[in-house]
């Protein structure tokens, strides 16, 4: 199932600048890997699948050898498996709309960045923090679709509540959650609500390179794209 127009672009007028955004486009999957290419941001998944702790334990894995600013690795992840107590909690904190689906992943992760270094030196603290948590994040993104698997990353959820439920201290930040699992069928689609199975259904597309992809200054496109 596909979900990529997460952001709901269209063409047309900006509200904060009165600029014309460029029509997004098609999705050029050819040029490729099949990693990337089969890539989706599942919302229905299968409800009887269960992460073996090898998988999860590759998937992880793939988050550990990702780069860092100065390899200072200041990401954390906070993982609960349908069924645990850990899942039960963090299914509480989730946004009324995130509850509607993402419970019946295989796993919610809630990630973290570092923000400051305390006391004990932990480890250096970086600029580039959330920077290289996003990189950890989109090597778990292919790690488990070379299993098979879909990601699906989402922020509705009520971060104060997540860090005081787990115990975060002051100098981490909890950033985003993860929906991990195997894409459902019709059954586990059948139970889902409707808008749910809509924005499940939406076509991929994407702005076109051209729109943001500069050389010689922002905002001009980038030679190499028009010649």
């Amino acid at each position: 199932m596909r979900e990529d127009g997460e952001h709901g672009m269209t063409g047309g007028m900006t509200a904060d600048t009165g600029r014309h955004t460029p029509l997004v486009t098609p999705a050029q999957p050819e040029t490729l890997t099949p990693l990337l290419r089969d890539r989706e941001s599942v919302l229905v998944y299968d409800r009887s699948h269960e992460l073996r702790p090898e998988e999860l334990r590759a998937i992880l894995e793939a988050a550990r050898w990702s780069p860092s600013a100065g390899n200072s690795q200041p990401w954390g992840f906070l993982v609960g498996l349908r069924g645990d107590d850990t899942h039960a909690a963090m299914v509480e904190v989730l946004s009324s709309a995130n509850q509607a689906w993402a419970p019946s992943a295989s796993a919610i992760i809630l990630t973290l960045h570092q923000v400051a270094t305390d006391e004990d030196h932990e480890i250096a603290y970086s600029d580039y923090a959330m920077f290289d948590l996003g990189q950890a994040v989109a090597h778990i993104t292919v790690q488990a679709r070379s299993m098979g698997l879909q990601v699906r990353q989402f922020g509705g959820f009520d971060h104060r509540a997540a860090t005081e439920r787990f115990a975060v201290p002051p100098h981490w930040a909890v950033t985003t959650g993860i929906a991990l699992g195997l894409p459902g069928g019709p059954d586990d689609d059948a139970q889902m609500p409707d808008w749910v199975r809509t924005r499940a259904r939406l076509p991929r597309s994407r702005l076109p390179l051209e729109a943001f992809v500069h050389s010689g200054k922002f905002g001009h496109t980038a030679d190499f794209l028009t010649d």
